[in-house]
């Protein structure tokens, strides 16, 4: 099997789009659920982390901007690494993650290992 990276990205722009605090509370149940069931399928291989929205670019000549990516327009708020015999195999699982009832997305890619 090979692994896949699932990032999960959201509306950064628009107030209406962000989630409030109860919102957010009423999301834990989803995600728990989605992840535990690839858990129990063995797809789950690394439960990931949320991402602050603070961070640094290092960009070349060693300048370090505040960041991230203050220009675009969706955040990337997380991520996990999963199984999956392949790409299509990878994004039939992502299908439903609770993001996109957020009107967020999710971005599949496979992890090439530096052999």
């Amino acid at each position: 099997m090979k692994e896949f990276l699932l990032v999960f990205r959201r509306d950064a722009q628009s107030r209406e789009a962000q989630p409030s605090p109860e919102q957010i509370q009423a999301m834990m149940k989803p995600w728990q659920d989605w992840m535990g069931s690839m858990a129990a399928q063995n797809k789950l291989v690394s439960s990931g982390n949320q991402l602050n929205e603070d961070g640094r670019i290092v960009k070349p000549g060693k300048l370090v901007t505040n960041g991230p990516y203050v220009e675009t327009k969706e955040a990337i708020g997380g991520y996990i690494i999963i199984r999956a015999n392949s790409l299509d195999e990878a994004a039939e699982l992502s299908k439903d993650c609770p993001i996109l009832n957020m009107g967020g997305n999710v971005e599949v890619r496979m992890l090439v290992p530096m052999d």
